[in-house]
């Protein structure tokens, strides 16, 4: 197969983790072309979405020192995407305009043939944190407001809640706060704007302490294991980027069920590859960009996703 990936600048990508990397790993060590791409590289040219794609091939050399030399590249090539067996849209958040602009030049590479993965729309139209509300009965009870007055009466409800912004990655700006909390007016005027910008409150889940879990999907299919990212002691953010630590661990039965209802749903939207957040027995968020903890998972487990990644875009393809 031809594959792009569409990725963040490569020598800012962390080898020994990156869950692209063991993708493309895996589909060079089964003889796939690769080539990759910025959002930068991509246009709208003689009625079609190119891709300025560079041949990627890998070495065998891991990401240290000043000059990371994992892979080499050849000269950009103007190609259309719809000649590529697939498109990976790989790059990292945040989720601004420029993000959104690229899902549509890829939504116009899908209309004549290319196939991209995650769906362009699809990714569009699932908030991480907001797509939440499309299952219920699977969530914490949950807020989505701008208003002062619902997040205050939600908090004397709760008494211990989360704040989060609904475009927010990594655990940033994500506040735990008590109701006898001293800082809870300057907290919701920062997160909110003065009431400006929207942001979810969600009860909070005690078994944080447990740990964050990941839970990866592949083609509507849970990977067995899920990377439970435990919070650093005095912490209450479950992410890796906040210092939290990853556990590989079997699913529980509450695990399977969120993840076998969601799973076939979501993959006939168009998300091929998807990492629920789980913490309890709570569906918490829905990642749809650039899912990770494949490595990590690979790393304690030996269960390789990337494997069952490949798996499923052969598969789609014959």
């Amino acid at each position: 197969m031809k594959l792009a990936f569409i990725l963040d600048q490569l020598d800012s990508i962390k080898t020994y983790k990156d869950s692209s990397f063991a993708m493309m790993r895996e589909a060079a060590s089964r003889d796939h072309q690769l080539f990759s791409l910025q959002q930068g590289d991509l246009a709208w040219k003689g009625d079609q979405t190119v891709g300025f794609a560079r041949a990627l091939q890998l070495t065998d050399r891991t990401q240290g020192g000043n000059e990371p030399r994992w892979y080499r590249t050849g000269e950009p090539e103007e190609i259309p995407l719809q000649e590529f067996d697939a498109v990976l849209m790989r790059k990292d958040p945040p989720f601004d305009m420029e993000y959104v602009y690229t899902t549509y030049l890829l939504e116009l590479a899908e209309s004549q043939g290319a196939r991209v993965i995650n769906s362009p729309r699809a990714v569009r139209d699932h908030n991480e944190k907001l797509a939440i509300a499309k299952f219920p009965q699977f969530t914490p009870p949950t807020l989505v407001t701008r208003q002062e007055s619902l997040i205050r009466d939600f908090l004397a409800e709760h008494r211990d809640i989360v704040l989060k912004p609904l475009d927010g990655m990594g655990g940033a700006s994500v506040f735990r706060i008590h109701s006898a909390d001293h800082n809870i007016s300057v907290i919701m005027e920062t997160l909110t704007h003065y009431g400006t910008r929207t942001i979810m409150a969600q009860r909070y889940i005690p078994e944080i302490a447990q740990g964050d879990k990941r839970i990866l999907l592949i083609a509507g299919d849970p990977v067995p294991y899920s990377l439970a990212r435990i919070p650093k002691p005095g912490e209450t953010r479950g992410n890796l980027n906040a210092g939290a630590t990853g556990v590989a661990q079997p699913l529980t039965a509450r695990d399977r069920e969120i993840a076998q209802a969601l799973g076939p749903t979501l993959h006939d939207k168009g998300l091929m590859l998807v990492g629920l957040d789980v913490i309890g027995d709570y569906l918490t968020e829905i990642n749809v960009t650039s899912p990770t903890c494949v490595q990590e998972i690979a790393d304690q487990t030996g269960f390789n996703s990337a494997e069952m990644i490949i798996n499923a875009l052969e598969n789609a393809r014959n």
